[in-house]
């Protein structure tokens, strides 16, 4: 053996010892180590924190109301109250400017590609997908993506800009699945996703959102994603008016995950819209946007001081409301689903409409489902069942 293969030797094993030497050496978690029976280690954890103070805050109008009457004055207020918490509307609607980009004829669907203006140089990229087996006018349902590559990923659009035989990711391409219940979807990119991206998000990939120098500046400005997004919806209300093919009296509207925000607020403050479905995102603040990491987009500056979003879903009653969950959901938890739910039958039973709300809690992760949601749309759209 030469001496070089005694000192690898030697080498290996003085690297054996510190491996075992760490392997017994608690890791360093932070300059408290060693110290926790001096301190209280539960005063230095912010979430801890801001759990308590959720349990603390006002809530000054959660539903209380125990009349139909009651409620409906309830609503007006809350309504109110929550427009002026994401940022208020603009009082005056701008020319949509609506331009038809491209028309695909499938043998199941046709799907043409649009544009309008929300308000004065804010675009917005659409798909209508209109059924073949059905005939127009069609109930329409605003189909709202959550994150990821946008409008594409629930369109049938892959990552190249082809067609995709293959539903993937966790949309499913629900807005093709509009279609097949006998709906028109009209699917619109969100602020922030897909081609509605500043030049430096697009450089990241297609999966980068631009929600964070976007919303962050909404705040600064006094103004909330939420609130524009919701005004996009709104404004692809009054698109769906002037579509002879659509029946502006049955406007519907699905979203899963961030598009479940954007569908849950939507609704709540546009009555415009007849029947909603909220997928993997009704749930409480306190369970799910301040326990875990959320994007910025989900934020509603002083909303706690007024509501829980049980309330907000609230003030979807009577219209009816849909919502689903998954079992396996990290960032959405099921019980506080059914918790945040349980609270929205209150209102709707003191409406007399107990019938016009419902939630499946299904055996998946973080998704779109839609088993039972679809039908449900379909049904109080006045889609007739095949």
């Amino acid at each position: 053996m030469t001496r070089r293969d005694l000192g690898k030797l030697a080498i290996a094993g003085a690297v054996a010892v510190e491996t075992a030497a760490a392997a017994d050496t608690p890791s360093y978690t932070g300059a408290l180590d060693g110290f926790e029976n001096k301190i209280d280690p539960a005063s230095f954890d912010p979430v801890l924190y801001t759990q308590n103070l959720h349990d603390a805050a006002p809530l000054r109008m959660t539903f209380q109301a125990t009349s139909r009457a009651g409620a409906e004055a309830w609503q007006k207020e809350l309504r109110q109250k929550i427009t002026d918490l994401v940022g208020g509307f603009p009082s005056q609607r701008t020319p949509l400017q609506p331009q038809t980009l491209e028309v695909k004829e499938y043998p199941a669907y046709r799907r043409e590609k649009f544009i309008f203006q929300s308000r004065p140089g804010v675009g917005v990229l659409g798909y209508l997908v209109t059924p073949a087996a059905s005939r127009a006018p069609y109930p329409a349902v605003i189909a709202i993506p959550g994150h990821g590559r946008g409008v594409d990923d629930i369109v049938g659009i892959d990552d190249h800009g082809r067609d995709r035989s293959v539903r993937e990711g966790y949309a499913y391409d629900y807005a093709l699945q509009i279609a097949e219940h006998g709906m028109a979807a009209v699917a619109i990119e969100p602020m922030a996703f897909g081609c509605r991206r500043d030049p430096l998000t697009k450089s990241h990939g297609l999966s980068a959102t631009a929600c964070q120098p976007a919303a962050g500046s909404a705040l600064l400005l006094g103004q909330t994603m939420i609130g524009w997004r919701v005004y996009d919806t709104m404004r692809a209300i009054d698109w769906i008016a002037t579509r002879p093919e659509l029946d502006s009296s049955r406007v519907g509207c699905l979203g899963c995950s961030g598009g479940g925000t954007c569908t849950l607020f939507s609704a709540a403050l546009d009555s415009r819209i007849r029947a909603a479905l909220v997928s993997s995102y009704l749930n409480t603040f306190r369970e799910s946007i301040m326990r875990v990491s959320h994007c910025i987009d989900n934020y509603v500056p002083g909303i706690l001081n007024w509501a829980e979003m049980y309330d907000v879903g609230g003030l979807i009653a009577p219209r009816p409301l849909f919502a689903e969950s998954g079992l396996r959901d990290p960032i959405f938890p099921t019980a506080a689903a059914r918790e945040s739910f349980a609270r929205i039958q209150k209102v709707y039973a003191v409406f007399g409409a107990e019938d016009q709300v419902g939630l499946e809690v299904f055996d998946g992760p973080h998704s779109f489902y839609g088993k039972q949601g679809l039908p449900f749309l379909a049904r109080h759209l006045g889609v007739e069942a095949g």
